[in-house]
Protein backbone atom coordinates (compact mmCIF):
# COMPACT_ATOMS: atom_id res chain seq x y z
CA UNK A 1 0.00 0.00 0.00
CA UNK A 2 1.19 3.36 -0.70
CA UNK A 3 2.07 6.05 2.12
CA UNK A 4 0.08 9.03 2.02
CA UNK A 5 0.15 10.30 5.86
CA UNK A 6 3.13 9.90 8.32
CA UNK A 7 2.76 11.15 11.56
CA UNK A 8 6.01 11.49 13.24
CA UNK A 9 6.18 12.26 17.76
CA UNK A 10 3.79 14.75 17.32
CA UNK A 11 3.51 16.80 20.81
CA UNK A 12 1.78 19.43 22.11
CA UNK A 13 1.88 21.57 25.62
CA UNK A 14 -0.42 23.64 27.49
CA UNK A 15 1.11 25.74 30.12
CA UNK A 16 3.80 23.38 30.57
CA UNK A 17 1.47 20.27 30.19
CA UNK A 18 1.53 17.69 27.42
CA UNK A 19 -2.01 17.88 25.50
CA UNK A 20 -0.83 15.70 22.76
CA UNK A 21 2.91 13.19 23.38
CA UNK A 22 4.77 11.84 21.37
CA UNK A 23 1.82 10.39 19.08
CA UNK A 24 2.91 8.22 15.83
CA UNK A 25 1.41 6.33 12.56
CA UNK A 26 0.81 5.81 9.26
CA UNK A 27 -1.71 6.33 6.94
CA UNK A 28 -1.78 4.18 3.82
CA UNK A 29 -3.79 5.33 0.39
CA UNK A 30 -7.27 4.60 0.36
CA UNK A 31 -7.89 3.64 4.29
CA UNK A 32 -10.15 4.69 6.60
CA UNK A 33 -9.05 5.51 10.22
CA UNK A 34 -10.70 6.38 13.29
CA UNK A 35 -8.91 8.42 16.40
CA UNK A 36 -11.44 8.21 19.73
CA UNK A 37 -10.95 8.98 22.73
CA UNK A 38 -12.67 10.30 25.61
CA UNK A 39 -13.25 14.60 25.67
CA UNK A 40 -9.77 15.94 26.61
CA UNK A 41 -7.96 13.32 25.36
CA UNK A 42 -6.42 14.99 22.89
CA UNK A 43 -8.25 14.20 19.28
CA UNK A 44 -9.10 17.74 17.99
CA UNK A 45 -5.66 19.12 18.99
CA UNK A 46 -3.73 16.14 17.22
CA UNK A 47 -5.71 16.35 13.68
CA UNK A 48 -5.57 19.98 14.13
CA UNK A 49 -1.90 19.63 14.28
CA UNK A 50 -1.56 16.92 11.48
CA UNK A 51 -3.75 19.54 9.07
CA UNK A 52 -1.33 22.25 9.65
CA UNK A 53 -3.84 24.63 12.30
CA UNK A 54 -1.99 24.08 15.45
CA UNK A 55 1.85 24.29 15.15
CA UNK A 56 3.43 21.43 16.77
CA UNK A 57 5.78 22.09 19.57
CA UNK A 58 8.13 19.18 18.59
CA UNK A 59 7.59 16.27 15.92
CA UNK A 60 6.02 16.64 12.29
CA UNK A 61 3.79 15.37 9.91
CA UNK A 62 4.68 14.18 6.47
CA UNK A 63 1.91 14.36 3.89
CA UNK A 64 3.17 12.43 0.38
CA UNK A 65 6.44 12.82 1.85
CA UNK A 66 5.99 16.83 2.24
CA UNK A 67 6.14 18.09 5.41
CA UNK A 68 2.87 20.04 6.87
CA UNK A 69 3.57 23.39 8.04
CA UNK A 70 2.19 24.73 11.03
CA UNK A 71 0.44 28.49 11.40
CA UNK A 72 3.65 30.26 12.34
CA UNK A 73 5.17 28.93 9.66
CA UNK A 74 2.64 30.37 6.77
CA UNK A 75 0.52 32.66 6.13
CA UNK A 76 -2.48 30.64 5.77
CA UNK A 77 -3.20 27.66 7.93
CA UNK A 78 -3.94 24.62 5.75
CA UNK A 79 -1.83 21.80 3.43
CA UNK A 80 -2.63 21.29 0.01
CA UNK A 81 -4.55 18.21 -1.17
CA UNK A 82 -5.57 18.25 2.58
CA UNK A 83 -9.38 18.90 3.45
CA UNK A 84 -10.17 19.67 6.87
CA UNK A 85 -14.17 19.93 8.48
CA UNK A 86 -13.91 21.09 11.67
CA UNK A 87 -16.65 20.84 14.44
CA UNK A 88 -17.17 24.32 14.34
CA UNK A 89 -17.64 24.82 10.70
CA UNK A 90 -19.79 27.89 9.29
CA UNK A 91 -21.36 28.46 5.85
CA UNK A 92 -21.73 32.33 5.25
CA UNK A 93 -25.39 33.66 6.10
CA UNK A 94 -27.76 34.15 3.05
CA UNK A 95 -26.31 32.78 0.20
CA UNK A 96 -27.77 29.65 -1.92
CA UNK A 97 -26.18 26.16 -1.48
CA UNK A 98 -25.01 26.57 -5.03
CA UNK A 99 -23.28 29.78 -4.31
CA UNK A 100 -21.82 28.52 -0.87
CA UNK A 101 -20.18 25.72 -3.13
CA UNK A 102 -19.31 27.51 -6.60
CA UNK A 103 -16.00 29.26 -4.08
CA UNK A 104 -14.44 26.24 -3.79
CA UNK A 105 -15.58 24.04 -6.48
CA UNK A 106 -12.68 22.17 -8.77
CA UNK A 107 -14.95 19.84 -9.97
CA UNK A 108 -16.80 19.47 -13.66
CA UNK A 109 -20.41 19.74 -13.30
CA UNK A 110 -21.25 16.12 -13.69
CA UNK A 111 -18.29 15.39 -10.99
CA UNK A 112 -19.96 17.98 -8.91
CA UNK A 113 -23.48 16.30 -8.98
CA UNK A 114 -22.00 13.15 -7.78
CA UNK A 115 -20.19 14.88 -4.51
CA UNK A 116 -24.14 16.69 -4.30
CA UNK A 117 -26.09 12.94 -4.58
CA UNK A 118 -23.53 11.62 -2.35
CA UNK A 119 -23.88 13.90 0.70
CA UNK A 120 -27.59 14.22 -0.08
CA UNK A 121 -27.96 17.71 -0.73
CA UNK A 122 -28.97 17.94 -4.52
CA UNK A 123 -32.57 18.96 -3.79
CA UNK A 124 -30.56 21.44 -1.37
CA UNK A 125 -28.90 23.83 -3.69
CA UNK A 126 -30.91 26.59 -4.52
CA UNK A 127 -31.71 27.24 -0.28
CA UNK A 128 -30.17 29.83 1.27
CA UNK A 129 -27.38 28.91 4.20
CA UNK A 130 -30.07 30.21 6.83
CA UNK A 131 -33.10 28.38 5.91
CA UNK A 132 -30.54 24.86 6.77
CA UNK A 133 -31.28 21.94 9.84
CA UNK A 134 -27.56 21.64 11.62
CA UNK A 135 -27.43 18.19 9.95
CA UNK A 136 -28.32 19.57 6.39
CA UNK A 137 -25.73 22.22 7.26
CA UNK A 138 -22.87 19.71 7.93
CA UNK A 139 -23.73 18.05 4.93
CA UNK A 140 -23.44 21.03 2.90
CA UNK A 141 -19.86 21.80 4.75
CA UNK A 142 -18.74 18.44 4.32
CA UNK A 143 -19.30 18.82 0.47
CA UNK A 144 -17.50 22.02 -0.06
CA UNK A 145 -14.39 19.92 1.32
CA UNK A 146 -14.92 17.95 -1.28
CA UNK A 147 -15.53 20.02 -4.64
CA UNK A 148 -11.70 21.15 -3.86
CA UNK A 149 -10.91 17.17 -5.14
CA UNK A 150 -8.59 16.77 -1.58
CA UNK A 151 -6.37 13.61 -1.65
CA UNK A 152 -7.00 13.33 2.11
CA UNK A 153 -10.50 14.06 4.06
CA UNK A 154 -9.72 14.92 7.73
CA UNK A 155 -12.75 15.49 10.13
CA UNK A 156 -13.41 16.20 13.59
CA UNK A 157 -16.18 14.58 15.53
CA UNK A 158 -18.70 14.32 12.06
CA UNK A 159 -21.60 12.70 13.99
CA UNK A 160 -21.79 15.05 17.23
CA UNK A 161 -24.46 17.34 18.01
CA UNK A 162 -26.28 15.30 15.78
CA UNK A 163 -29.92 13.34 16.37
CA UNK A 164 -30.14 9.85 15.63
CA UNK A 165 -31.57 10.83 11.97
CA UNK A 166 -29.00 12.84 11.21
CA UNK A 167 -26.22 10.82 12.75
CA UNK A 168 -27.19 7.86 10.86
CA UNK A 169 -27.57 9.80 7.35
CA UNK A 170 -23.90 11.50 7.81
CA UNK A 171 -23.38 7.99 8.25
CA UNK A 172 -24.48 6.83 5.45
CA UNK A 173 -22.94 9.86 3.46
CA UNK A 174 -19.13 8.33 4.67
CA UNK A 175 -19.81 5.37 3.78
CA UNK A 176 -20.57 6.00 0.39
CA UNK A 177 -18.07 8.97 0.04
CA UNK A 178 -15.28 5.77 0.99
CA UNK A 179 -16.84 3.38 -1.03
CA UNK A 180 -17.39 5.46 -4.03
CA UNK A 181 -14.77 8.19 -4.31
CA UNK A 182 -12.23 6.23 -2.74
CA UNK A 183 -10.84 8.86 -0.82
CA UNK A 184 -8.50 8.29 2.23
CA UNK A 185 -10.32 9.48 5.30
CA UNK A 186 -9.77 10.47 8.58
CA UNK A 187 -11.86 11.35 11.67
CA UNK A 188 -11.78 11.55 15.37
CA UNK A 189 -15.05 10.77 17.50
CA UNK A 190 -15.86 11.00 21.36
CA UNK A 191 -17.84 7.74 20.82
CA UNK A 192 -15.86 4.88 19.31
CA UNK A 193 -18.83 2.77 18.70
CA UNK A 194 -19.83 5.32 15.73
CA UNK A 195 -16.96 4.08 13.66
CA UNK A 196 -16.60 0.49 14.39
CA UNK A 197 -18.66 -0.55 11.70
CA UNK A 198 -16.89 1.99 9.33
CA UNK A 199 -12.95 2.38 10.24
CA UNK A 200 -10.51 -0.65 8.66
CA UNK A 201 -8.28 0.95 11.47
CA UNK A 202 -8.80 2.10 14.92
CA UNK A 203 -6.76 4.09 17.27
CA UNK A 204 -7.85 4.65 20.75
CA UNK A 205 -6.45 7.66 22.53
CA UNK A 206 -5.76 8.94 26.08
CA UNK A 207 -4.76 11.50 28.33
CA UNK A 208 -3.16 12.52 24.85
CA UNK A 209 -0.99 9.24 23.98
CA UNK A 210 -2.18 6.81 21.73
CA UNK A 211 -2.89 4.34 23.98
CA UNK A 212 -4.00 1.17 20.97
CA UNK A 213 -4.28 0.70 17.63
CA UNK A 214 -5.64 -1.99 15.04
CA UNK A 215 -8.01 -3.51 13.36
CA UNK A 216 -11.88 -2.81 15.15
CA UNK A 217 -12.81 -6.14 15.55
CA UNK A 218 -9.43 -6.47 17.73
CA UNK A 219 -9.16 -3.71 18.98
CA UNK A 220 -12.98 -4.40 20.33
CA UNK A 221 -12.26 -8.19 21.11
CA UNK A 222 -9.39 -7.71 22.68
CA UNK A 223 -9.02 -4.02 24.33
CA UNK A 224 -5.95 -3.42 26.18
CA UNK A 225 -7.50 -1.97 29.59
CA UNK A 226 -11.11 -1.19 31.04
CA UNK A 227 -10.73 2.30 29.31
CA UNK A 228 -10.53 1.26 25.64
CA UNK A 229 -12.93 -1.98 26.25
CA UNK A 230 -15.37 0.77 27.85
CA UNK A 231 -15.03 3.05 25.06
CA UNK A 232 -16.38 0.35 22.09
CA UNK A 233 -19.15 -0.72 24.57
CA UNK A 234 -20.89 -2.54 27.37
CA UNK A 235 -18.60 -5.47 28.82
CA UNK A 236 -18.37 -7.94 31.88
CA UNK A 237 -15.58 -7.60 34.17
CA UNK A 238 -14.51 -10.46 36.04
CA UNK A 239 -12.02 -10.92 38.22
CA UNK A 240 -10.04 -13.97 39.24
CA UNK A 241 -11.72 -13.69 43.14
CA UNK A 242 -15.02 -14.74 41.85
CA UNK A 243 -15.71 -18.52 43.25
CA UNK A 244 -17.42 -19.13 40.27
CA UNK A 245 -14.70 -19.20 37.79
CA UNK A 246 -12.33 -21.21 39.65
CA UNK A 247 -12.70 -23.56 36.31
CA UNK A 248 -10.33 -21.04 34.29
CA UNK A 249 -7.95 -21.35 36.37
CA UNK A 250 -6.99 -24.16 33.68
CA UNK A 251 -5.82 -21.24 31.52
CA UNK A 252 -3.54 -20.23 34.06
CA UNK A 253 -5.49 -16.96 35.29
CA UNK A 254 -3.53 -16.54 38.07
CA UNK A 255 -3.38 -12.74 38.28
CA UNK A 256 -5.99 -10.37 36.83
CA UNK A 257 -9.35 -10.05 35.45
CA UNK A 258 -10.99 -10.73 32.29
CA UNK A 259 -13.14 -8.92 29.59
CA UNK A 260 -16.39 -10.30 27.98
CA UNK A 261 -18.87 -8.54 25.80
CA UNK A 262 -22.22 -9.18 26.48
CA UNK A 263 -22.55 -10.96 23.34
CA UNK A 264 -20.34 -13.63 23.78
CA UNK A 265 -22.37 -14.62 27.37
CA UNK A 266 -24.79 -17.30 25.78
CA UNK A 267 -28.10 -18.29 28.08
CA UNK A 268 -28.57 -20.96 25.20
CA UNK A 269 -25.52 -23.58 25.95
CA UNK A 270 -24.42 -25.39 22.86
CA UNK A 271 -21.38 -26.13 23.24
CA UNK A 272 -19.90 -23.83 25.63
CA UNK A 273 -16.73 -24.31 26.92
CA UNK A 274 -17.35 -22.85 30.63
CA UNK A 275 -20.22 -22.54 32.24
CA UNK A 276 -21.50 -20.95 35.29
CA UNK A 277 -25.26 -20.47 37.26
CA UNK A 278 -26.99 -17.14 38.09
CA UNK A 279 -30.09 -15.88 38.91
CA UNK A 280 -32.08 -13.21 36.37
CA UNK A 281 -31.75 -10.16 37.94
CA UNK A 282 -33.22 -7.87 35.40
CA UNK A 283 -34.01 -7.45 31.72
CA UNK A 284 -33.51 -4.25 29.45
CA UNK A 285 -35.22 -3.79 26.40
CA UNK A 286 -32.88 -2.02 24.11
CA UNK A 287 -34.99 -2.21 20.38
CA UNK A 288 -33.15 -5.18 18.47
CA UNK A 289 -32.44 -6.82 21.16
CA UNK A 290 -32.65 -7.34 24.86
CA UNK A 291 -29.81 -7.13 27.57
CA UNK A 292 -30.59 -9.70 30.43
CA UNK A 293 -28.83 -9.10 33.82
CA UNK A 294 -27.66 -12.13 35.60
CA UNK A 295 -26.76 -12.07 39.01
CA UNK A 296 -23.07 -14.65 39.66
CA UNK A 297 -21.90 -15.29 42.78
CA UNK A 298 -22.23 -11.43 43.88
CA UNK A 299 -21.33 -10.14 40.51
CA UNK A 300 -23.87 -8.96 37.60
CA UNK A 301 -23.25 -10.20 34.20
CA UNK A 302 -24.76 -8.96 31.09
CA UNK A 303 -25.53 -11.10 28.01
CA UNK A 304 -27.39 -10.04 24.90
CA UNK A 305 -30.93 -12.05 24.06
CA UNK A 306 -33.40 -12.26 21.98
CA UNK A 307 -37.37 -12.25 22.42
CA UNK A 308 -37.47 -15.55 21.73
CA UNK A 309 -34.41 -16.35 24.46
CA UNK A 310 -35.50 -14.48 26.97
CA UNK A 311 -35.97 -16.06 30.67
CA UNK A 312 -37.73 -14.85 33.27
CA UNK A 313 -36.71 -12.62 36.04
CA UNK A 314 -35.92 -14.46 38.97
CA UNK A 315 -35.38 -17.81 36.93
CA UNK A 316 -32.00 -19.52 37.53
CA UNK A 317 -30.04 -20.10 34.14
CA UNK A 318 -26.89 -21.10 33.13
CA UNK A 319 -24.67 -18.93 31.47
CA UNK A 320 -21.57 -20.13 29.02
CA UNK A 321 -18.60 -18.69 27.08
CA UNK A 322 -15.40 -19.82 25.18
CA UNK A 323 -12.58 -19.05 26.30
CA UNK A 324 -11.91 -17.60 23.12
CA UNK A 325 -13.74 -14.95 23.72
CA UNK A 326 -12.30 -13.30 26.62
CA UNK A 327 -9.68 -10.74 27.13
CA UNK A 328 -7.32 -10.51 30.06
CA UNK A 329 -6.99 -7.82 31.69
CA UNK A 330 -3.72 -7.36 33.81
CA UNK A 331 -4.25 -5.60 37.37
Amino acid sequence: MDEILRVQQLTKLLDGQPIVQDVSFVLYKGQKMAIAGETGSGKSSLLKMITGYIQPDSGQTLFKNKRVEGPLEKLLPGHPGIAYLSQYFELRNNYTVSEELSYTNQLSDAEADTIYHICQIGHLLQRRTNQLSGGEKQRIALARQLVKKPELLVLDEPFSNLDSIHKNTIKNVLHNITARLGITTLLVSHDAADVLSWADELLLMKDGKMIQQGKPEQVYNQPLNLYCAGLLGAYNLITNHNTAFTQLQQLNWLTGSFILRPEYLSLQLKNQEFVVEGKVAGILFLGSHYLVQVTVAGETLLSYCMATDLPAIGSVVRAGFSSGNIAFISE
